[in-house]
């Protein structure tokens, strides 16, 4: 799984045609897949080290 997001933080094209449904994810549930694009929707914040 780190391997897949490490993979579309470096193709971020791709994340736009995951959205899209013009491309999948072998061997990632839909579950998993929707998982992953709501991830790169939120924006994280850091300060002092603590996520919020």
């Amino acid at each position: 799984m780190i391997n897949i997001i490490q993979f579309l933080e470096q193709n971020p094209s791709l994340i736009t045609l995951l959205k899209e449904k013009k491309a999948s994810l072998v061997g990632v549930t839909e579950l998993e897949q929707k998982a992953i694009l709501q991830s790169f929707d939120e924006v994280l914040y850091v300060d002092s080290r603590l996520w919020y």
